[in-house]
């Protein structure tokens, strides 16, 4: 029986997870998480997992941490709809400053994980109601190296699904954030 199906992303190293789902008349269940499967793909130790609650229009991002805190995520969604973002910062990349959004869902056949490799930004725009975003980190929180950028920098170019006319919910933190050109190299050494 496979219980999960590995599928690369266009950005080197992310790659989305999917586990199946049992579905019967009382509703499912899915395994979340094996480290035999982590081995397998080579993923970093997970040391921290976070729960965000989120309502409609909430924008959280766009998030990494700096070294030598650098993380490594593997993100879903437990309950709603995200527009979730990745931003490859590692200058040596061949999809340096390049972003993918992918559709995450607490909806459908599978459970759906996406892998962010160390030296991504990342950050997420709820479609649904409400959203439960759960993300493991390979490295524990540290504000002091607690950077990111600016969501609408016009020089990544990311096709967010805001409405014409809307802005989203930033927290003070996030609107504040600058652009990739008005702050160093996040991650010069990967």
């Amino acid at each position: 029986m496979n219980r999960y199906h590995h599928e690369p992303l266009p950005l080197a190293g992310a790659f989305l997870l999917r586990w199946d789902r049992y579905v019967d008349e009382r509703g499912y269940f899915a395994e979340l998480f094996r480290t035999e499967v982590a081995e397998r793909l080579g993923l970093p130790t997970f040391v921290q997992d976070n729960l965000s609650f989120s309502r409609r229009g909430v924008l959280r991002g766009l998030h990494f941490q700096r070294a030598p805190y650098v993380q490594a995520k593997l993100v879903t969604v437990l309950q709603g709809r995200i527009q979730d973002v990745l931003v490859d910062l590692r200058p040596s990349s061949a999809t340096y400053r390049q972003s993918y959004s992918v559709l995450l869902t607490s909806e459908g056949p599978h459970c759906t994980w996406v892998y962010v490799p160390p030296g991504f930004a990342h950050g997420f725009y709820v479609l649904s109601d409400e959203a439960l975003v759960l993300y493991r980190c390979s490295a524990y929180y540290a504000p002091q190296v607690d950077g990111g950028v600016r969501w609408d920098d016009p020089d990544l170019r990311i096709p967010w699904e805001v409405p014409p006319g809307t802005e989203p919910i930033l927290s003070p933190k996030d609107a504040a954030l600058p652009r990739l050109k008005e702050q160093p190299e996040p991650f010069p050494d990967l």
